[in-house]
């Protein structure tokens, strides 16, 4: 294959360091009270509206390869777009279309994983996120693999639920519980079929850390789910409404662990030697790490006391190049030839920079799900370590840091494009705390307005915009009224998901009269790749999507 890029036909790139910030989480919302952005003093943004090239792009539904223009976008597949440069049908929907088909079902996986516990009597055990968000998972899929076992004779299976809070409203749980527990009944009542719930937390306590920031996270999804040491109650419904009085206010992804137990005490679904295990969640950052405790031979993080002896696979494959998990039931989507690769192809030095609870997003997704560098000696990536303080308690987080390192490094004159992501708005705003996230949404703008200059200075360039809404919306509105709603006691409901809304697009280029493209509002993320290129005075390959600024 050929990886030369040619020059631009009509513009020679500018002089200096072309610059891609993702303001994670920072929407275009509807400017009232539930509006975090609006509500925050934004200065810089604010005067970037007068100085650069300002619209809104697409970040969620079709634009951003998920089903359909009612699910909300995430930062995986943001930056998957960002990166790649063309829009892949991403885990929704590659899930749902090999549901549908059958071809989940016929693969040498599935029927692997049922011979093992018809053969051994062990139980077929799924864990997931237990939820619609349609972000790391959908119930829709869980319940087709829940039927599938019941139609192909599986006997016995456990589901270990992980509950969500977060990409759904923040205390839906019991929603999800009864329709899972209602299936689970029907299903239970016939002949010779033993299903039932075995474990379950919240999302943010166990089993579902990500880039490695807290691994005892894991160590108590494995001791709920695997070993059964948990606090024991008699249904999930019975250990969601007591967790709850308990403390009162508390979200379900902060729900503690529990698992069921049987009216002797004992657990009923310890996963056991010559079990299956399935991990439904698609999306792959929160759930690396569960699998590498199922499937690592050596594994220094915790003590797994032992490791059961159960095929084990993933609803996908969530790292390819570490090949984690080794069995997946759909394969993922090929990101090919993204732009990382390209400018390193080309001999172009590249930085990226986050802090841990994003670093992920801006090497491995914005690399096509690709771990590693293309070229060690061109790519710098710098990880800003993150703490385990509450977002909502320090929602100025870690920016002021990746600030100071993207300055210093822009300074040495090595890189010609960089990429950071500020995830104050995304983080925060899942806390739904809308005053936290008024001010984390202040403290983007405030590191905004220490890298213009710097961007003026060096000749360069900044295309400034975000990967999905989330702190653009923190009520829960009615879609009819458009009005916050409130619950029995008149209190509103807050909104701890992603949005729907558009994201903002902020192209600063001081002493290039440039313009924007025809197609440029409301365009997918996709053409970020494009226009970064044409900033750099490269033409993109043909079939990316089109630069965002004027030929």
């Amino acid at each position: 294959m050929n990886w030369k890029l040619k020059p631009h036909a009509s513009f020679p790139g500018v002089e200096g360091p072309v610059v891609a910030c993702v303001m994670d989480g920072v929407g275009i919302g509807q400017q009232d009270e539930s509006d975090a952005v609006w509500l925050a003093r934004t200065p810089h943004l604010d005067s970037l509206r007068d100085i650069a090239l300002t619209t809104q792009l697409s970040a969620h539904g079709k634009a951003v390869g998920l089903p359909s223009d009612g699910d909300m976008g995430n930062s995986e597949v943001g930056h998957n777009a960002l990166g790649a440069g063309r829009t892949f049908d991403q885990g929704a929907k590659l899930v749902a279309q090999a549901i549908a088909s059958g071809s989940l079902f016929e693969g040498e996986i599935w029927k692997a994983l049922g011979q093992r516990v018809r053969t051994s009597g062990e139980a077929m055990h799924f864990i997931g996120l237990l939820s619609d968000g349609n972000v790391h998972s959908h119930i829709d899929h869980l319940f087709a693999l829940l039927r599938r076992c019941d139609h192909e004779e599986i006997e016995k299976v456990r589901v270990h639920i992980l509950l969500d809070g977060r990409d759904v409203a923040e205390t839906s749980a019991l929603d999800y519980v009864d329709s899972l527990e209602n299936l689970l009944a029907e299903i239970h009542r016939k002949q010779n079929r033993d299903y039932r719930i075995a474990s379950g937390g919240g999302r943010m306590v166990i089993t579902m850390d990500r880039y490695q920031a807290e691994w005892a996270m894991v160590e108590r999804g494995w001791k709920t789910h695997v070993l059964g040491e948990a606090r024991g109650f008699t249904s999930a419904r019975n250990a969601i409404e007591t967790l709850r009085d308990e403390e009162p206010g508390l979200s379900d992804q902060w729900l503690p662990p529990f698992v069921i137990v049987e009216g002797s005490g004992a657990p009923v679904g310890p996963i056991r030697d010559h079990a299956s295990v399935v991990f439904c969640n698609f999306r792959g950052d929160r759930a690396i790490e569960i699998s590498q405790a199922f499937e690592d031979e050596h594994f220094p993080h915790f003590d797994r006391s032992p490791r059961p002896d159960v095929l084990y696979a993933g609803i996908m494959q969530y790292d390819g190049d570490l090949q984690v998990p080794q069995r997946f039931l759909v394969a993922p989507p090929v990101i090919d030839r993204t732009l990382g690769e390209h400018l390193a192809r080309n001999r172009v030095a590249q930085l990226a920079i986050s802090e841990t609870q994003k670093f992920g997003h801006v090497t491995f997704f914005w690399n096509g799900n690709r771990s590693g560098r293309f070229d060690e000696g061109l790519e710098n990536y710098i990880e800003i370590p993150g703490d385990n303080r509450p977002f909502e308690e320090h929602p100025e987080m870690k920016a002021s840091e990746i600030t100071d390192a993207l300055i210093a490094e822009l300074q040495t004159g090595r890189y010609r494009h960089a990429r950071i992501n500020y995830a104050n708005g995304d983080m925060v705003g899942h806390t739904g705390h809308r005053d936290a996230s008024v001010t984390a949404v202040e403290t983007v703008d405030r590191e905004i307005g220490r890298i213009l200059p710097v961007i003026k200075q060096l000749r360069g360039a900044l295309l400034l915009t975000a990967d999905h809404g989330n702190a653009d919306c923190m009520f829960d509105l009615d879609p009819e009224t458009g009005k916050p709603r409130r619950d029995g006691a008149g209190k509103v409901v807050v909104k701890t998901s992603h949005t729907l809304n558009p994201v903002p697009l902020y192209v600063y280029a001081p002493g290039h009269p440039l313009l924007l493209a025809p197609h440029a509002s409301g365009a997918p993320l996709a053409h970020i790749s494009a226009t970064v290129l044409h900033l750099l005075g490269l033409r993109a390959p043909e079939d990316y999507a089109a630069s965002l600024i004027a030929e």
